[in-house]
């Protein structure tokens, strides 16, 4: 099962979120990150940085019409998961379980700033899927979501880079790879 991140309403002022999203996408087993109608350089020159020297296959895709994108993945086989406080609880609901029995490759939705209401609706979003039905950042949403659907399983894969870290109690141990 391939998962992407699909980021929508990108803006400059938000870089930092937008690589967190990337950052936590990557190391919680997507495959790759679509920021949708929008280009950012410097979010690209950031994460490709962090795969050049940390490893992986994680793709970035940028300027992408969000419709077009989410229609091309549905006409493929995949489905959409729509990440959203207004959604089903993740934790009351079975949702988890419906998305997993699919098998099907997931697009996950996330935005920025408000999304249209077309992001409900089922021809965008085969779930709405709340981590908590409290506001919350869509970081956070994209963790819980991938270590909820992958049940730690991506934890284990680590890419192979010009770097590896190796786990201490006290202190930073970075060594090089090559």
């Amino acid at each position: 099962m391939k998962v992407i991140i699909l980021r929508w309403g990108h803006r400059h002022r938000d870089i930092r979120v937008t690589s967190h999203v990337a950052l936590t996408a990557r190391a919680f087993g997507a495959s790759g990150l679509v920021i949708a109608d929008s280009e950012d350089k410097t979010v690209e020159r950031t994460i490709k940085r962090v795969i050049d020297k940390w490893g992986g296959n994680f793709k970035i895709e940028m300027g992408v019409s969000w419709r077009n994108y989410i229609k091309s993945w549905k006409d493929k086989g995949g489905i959409t998961v729509h990440l959203t406080m207004y959604g089903e609880n993740i934790k009351s609901s079975d949702v988890m379980q419906r998305i997993k029995f699919s098998k099907k490759n997931i697009l996950v939705l996330v935005g920025s700033q408000k999304v249209p209401s077309e992001f409900y609706h089922s021809d965008v979003s085969d779930f709405n899927v709340a981590i908590g039905n409290q506001p919350h950042s869509e970081v956070a949403a994209i963790a819980v979501f991938l270590d909820r659907l992958f049940e730690d399983d991506k934890f284990s894969d680590t890419p192979k880079g010009k770097f590896k870290i190796l786990p201490s109690d006290r202190k930073k141990i970075v060594i090089s790879t090559e």
